[in-house]
């Protein structure tokens, strides 16, 4: 075992256990895949033969070795699992939605004050090449003042999915708690706090009792708005980011290829992991006057969900910054919550 690794335990070996965590914790030597909770199906050891596979979360968190613990369970079970990681002496990587509301946010985070361990968000899609090739465009300043940005979830699935707990009401149940949620982390990590919000969501698709489209508007001090839009009912997918700004526009469509490698079984330190077709470039419009414009073709910075893991281990192991900071999830919670 390499020295000062962060000996991890997976609460749940489904799809994003396997995709989304399990590949990236044994390749990176900062980790150490040791134990994974799985209630039914015994698998986990066909692929990784010296993780220990529990048959509940309480033997996994009372594992002495485990150090960090991956809250990877249905979105209404966040935080009571959390809290029970916290509790047993573990830092904890928790997914989105972090929970249902900003007050039970505030109270994990105050508990893992107490405990003197670190409570985690994981958001992935910070790290989507598609967006970080949009982040690089604002950043740049190349095209002005960002006045106004579309960010899109488009997908088609008419059908209730297998997934109880996001087909049925509950707490954090819907899409834009599991959408949305990426989509207001990447707002919040480009413009921070806004100043006031507009939001809807609807029930489509037969037979659903959860909201299956949502939008949201977000209204900046800057005076740049933010339109927010997840569907499972678009069957022509639409740009995902589209940002107009004073000197020009940039457009791209969702194109990040990480979710799909990883379900082939690419591993994430493989030869041309994250990198995106050369087709699928953004397109930057740049106005040098009212009539002169230049179009360019932008391919896409490589996406790299490893870098949720090496900031994890940086902020654990050496006391870094996180890049998803407290406040940025208590912003999103008051906009996901349920209006009062």
């Amino acid at each position: 075992m390499i020295n000062n690794q962060i000996i991890t335990g997976i609460l749940s070996y489904g799809m994003s256990g396997r995709v989304f965590h399990a590949p990236f914790i044994e390749v990176n030597p900062n980790f150490k895949f040791h134990a994974v909770v799985e209630r039914h199906h015994k698998s986990a050891q066909e692929k990784y033969p010296n993780v220990i596979s529990y048959d509940r979360v309480e033997d996994l968190l009372n594992d002495p070795a485990i150090e960090l613990v991956i809250v990877n369970t249905p979105n209404d079970t966040h935080v009571a699992y959390a809290e029970q990681a916290l509790l047993a002496g573990k830092h904890v990587l928790i997914e989105k939605p972090f929970a249902p509301t900003a007050q039970e946010a505030a109270r994990l985070y105050q508990l893992a004050e107490e405990q003197g361990k670190h409570i985690l968000p994981y958001h992935n899609r910070r790290f989507d090449s598609d967006f970080m090739s949009l982040k690089e465009v604002v950043e740049s300043n190349e095209i002005g003042r960002p006045i106004e940005l579309h960010l899109r979830f488009d997908r088609y699935k008419p059908g209730i999915g297998a997934k109880v707990f996001k087909e049925t009401k509950r707490a954090a149940s819907g899409i834009l708690y599991d959408l949305g949620s990426h989509l207001l982390d990447q707002a919040i990590s480009l413009f921070g706090k806004p100043k006031s919000i507009t939001k809807l969501k609807s029930t489509f698709r037969e037979k659903s009792v959860v909201d299956d489209y949502g939008h949201v508007m977000l209204n900046y001090p800057s005076g740049v708005n933010v339109f927010i839009t997840v569907s499972l009912l678009v069957a022509d997918p639409q740009a995902s980011f589209v940002l107009h700004a004073t000197k020009g526009s940039y457009i791209k469509h969702r194109s990040d290829v990480q979710e799909a490698q990883l379900l082939e079984g690419m591993l994430p330190n493989m030869p041309g992991y994250g990198e995106e077709a050369m087709d699928r470039e953004g397109v930057l419009t740049v106005a040098h006057t009212e009539d002169i414009r230049e179009k360019q073709l932008l391919p896409s910075l490589k996406g790299d969900y490893m870098k949720v893991f090496d900031a994890v281990y940086q902020t654990i192991r050496h006391g870094l910054p996180y890049y998803v900071r407290k406040e940025e999830i208590i912003w999103q919670l008051e906009i996901l919550e349920p209006t009062k």
